[in-house]
């Protein structure tokens, strides 16, 4: 009998079996996946025909990478050196594989990121083949960073157009995200006979087919989620609403409760209920936990027949409506705010309306990563050009209102290995379903926003930076002034923020004329904010100076264990104004509508 060599049969390299894949069953898939391509791109070719393909350059990239280009190849000399690094890089690298080979221990020439977990396989370290895949594409992906990064004459909102879309670019190309670079796609691929493949297809044909051609990503099982069942689930009543908001008043959980209620003003772009995901991780039950009456504003999900609201309608006939509906529930006139994001923006707007009106209703007002500089908005200020306005808007008026796909989307693309490469991995490579996570189910359950608001915020906000300017912008005949808000405030921003930078955010202490507390808290625009006292996790910095530049201001703090929750709770009970019976929803004038989280939240995109 002739001598077996190499690998033993049914084993391959990667671990596991090989399974030969069962060919009826596979022709069967493939049948239905052939029809179904089919009619997805039959159904594109006539919507193409019927609405037109729209702008070929709808990110206006095209002239930010040509003046590139242009700066690039003015400058020869530069490009060949960066082009001679690239190539002694890779010289080093062959090097230290053939050394690696020859069984000699070598230092990587270029390791991932701490926080990267694309190469988290353990295959991308210890298989040779893959760790040189590893490190080429990582040495090639910075040098392509690096030399558009070192072009020089670009303005800066080019240059950061140009750098923010080269990382999209190298990213999409990384190898993790191809089947024959992938060791665990090629281990699954083996395993599964390419069952894994056929599936991931089913699943990549579903989203087409659930975004009527356009891919919308599944990031979670959402059918494991339902709003009001398991998710949004605190206690409480609709106590009132308008075109434009639900009022949420919650049900005491303490005899006794603060005199003073706690009004909290979402952002419109996103669901109220990231601060009521489960009872584990919910601020909103947590500060009704510590005696607050608990009001919460819950935005309508618009449609065409809102288009003409505007940001002056928002300001109205929300948390100026709100105070009115707060003082009718409880018999308080006074209250203490919090606004959340573009919530916090619209708290501290109104704020400044409040203060030429003479109204000083809010006792104090709290800062969830507030922007109200918009000089420096992060990343998303590569989005915000006239180009990319003005083909928006043209979209936006002609539905009225934008699709809350188009700013999921964008959110996304923020974090595009974490929020897109990732699934695209798990769910069309490795052929598995998403696991069931409520934060991912809350971040697809976009919203839309009407035509007229969003227009004129991404316009007076973002591009021409308005609010920061006194008297910049003027809303029902009122000139804001932000130095006109005496209010006392408490902001809290996440120092890995991408949407709310901390730095930005920070602008507010110098301008508000209140006795105002920064808090920097640990990771990110949500992580950092729905961050329980009971969790342990992260930490956060305090400094009760409040110099101009942030930087100064962070090399002065002193960094605290934990959330920063208890720390927020400390400082807001000191405008309590001592302590009450408790106040059941519908107790005083305004009575029960439905149970919370009422109706407006379950209208989906």
């Amino acid at each position: 009998m002739a001598k077996e060599t190499g690998s033993s049969a049914g084993s391959n390299p990667f671990g596991g079996d090989v399974k030969m894949p069962d060919p009826v069953k596979m022709s069967q898939a493939m049948s239905d996946v052939a029809r179904r391509s089919q009619k997805l791109v039959a159904d594109f070719l006539q919507r193409q025909a019927t609405e037109g393909g729209g702008s070929i350059d709808p990110l206006n990239l095209g002239n930010a990478f040509f003046e590139m280009t242009a700066k690039m190849m003015a400058d020869p000399a530069k490009l060949m050196q960066a082009q001679m690094s690239l190539w002694n890089d890779y010289l080093t690298l062959w090097q230290r594989t053939t050394e690696k080979l020859m069984g000699k221990e070598t230092d990587p020439v270029a390791k991932p990121e701490k926080d990267d977990k694309r190469f988290k396989d353990a295959a991308w370290d210890e298989n040779m083949m893959f760790d040189f895949i590893k490190q080429s594409y990582l040495l090639t992906a910075r040098w392509v960073q690096s030399t558009v990064a070192n072009v020089e004459g670009l303005d800066d909102k080019t240059a950061k157009k140009v750098d923010f879309y080269t990382r999209q670019f190298v990213d999409a190309l990384a190898p993790t995200n191809f089947v024959m670079t992938n060791p665990e796609v090629l281990r699954e691929t083996m395993a599964t006979g390419g069952e894994n493949l056929v599936k991931g297809l089913e699943n990549l044909l579903h989203d087409l087919e659930r975004g009527k051609g356009q891919l919308r990503l599944t990031q979670t099982d959402y059918d494991a989620f339902e709003v009001g069942k398991n998710i949004a689930v605190t206690p409480g009543k609709v106590v009132y609403q308008n075109d434009l908001m639900q009022l949420l008043q919650y049900t005491p959980t303490t005899e006794e409760v603060f005199k003073r209620p706690l009004l909290i003003v979402m952002p419109w772009i996103n669901k109220f209920y990231i601060l009521d995901l489960r009872e584990k991780n919910s601020f909103i039950k947590w500060a009704v936990d510590q005696g607050h009456t608990v009001f919460v504003t819950s935005w309508v999900n618009p449609d065409e027949k809102l288009a003409q609201k505007g940001f002056a309608d928002y300001l109205l006939e929300g948390p100026i409506t709100a105070l009115d509906k707060v003082q009718e529930a409880t018999g308080e006139k006074d209250v203490n705010a919090i606004g959340y994001c573009l919530g916090g923006t619209l708290l501290a707007t109104t704020l400044a309306y409040m203060a030429k009106k003479g109204d000083d209703r809010i006792k104090s007002a709290t800062y969830f990563t507030t922007m109200s500089d918009f000089s420096e908005p992060g990343e998303l200020g590569v989005f915000i050009d006239e180009a990319q306005i003005s083909g928006l808007e043209s979209k936006m008026f002609e539905k009225g209102y934008l699709d809350g796909s188009q700013m999921g989307m964008t959110f996304n693309i923020l974090r595009a290995n974490d929020l897109l490469w990732s699934f695209v991995v798990n769910n069309y490579l490795l052929g598995k379903d998403p696991f069931p996570f409520d934060l991912l189910y809350w971040n697809s359950d976009s919203t839309r926003m009407p035509a007229v608001m969003h227009s004129y915020y991404l316009r007076k906000f973002y591009q021409e930076n308005k609010l920061i300017e006194p008297g910049g912008i003027v809303l029902d005949g009122v000139p804001i002034d932000l130095t006109q808000i005496k209010t006392p405030g408490f902001m809290v921003s996440a120092k890995e923020d991408h949407i709310a930078p901390w730095k930005a955010t920070y602008a507010l202490t110098q301008h508000a004329k209140g006795d105002m507390t920064f808090c920097l808290a640990a990771s990110g625009h949500i992580a950092g904010i729905v961050n329980p006292a009971a969790s342990g996790k992260y930490c956060y910095w305090m400094n009760n100076k409040l110099p101009k530049d942030p930087d100064e201001w962070f090399a002065g703090t002193k960094q605290h264990a934990g959330s920063w929750w208890p720390e927020w709770q400390k400082w807001v009970s000191k405008f309590g104004e001592g302590k009450v019976p408790a106040r059941q929803p519908g107790g005083g004038k305004l009575k029960p509508i439905e149970d919370a989280p009422g109706s407006y939240v379950k209208v989906r995109v």
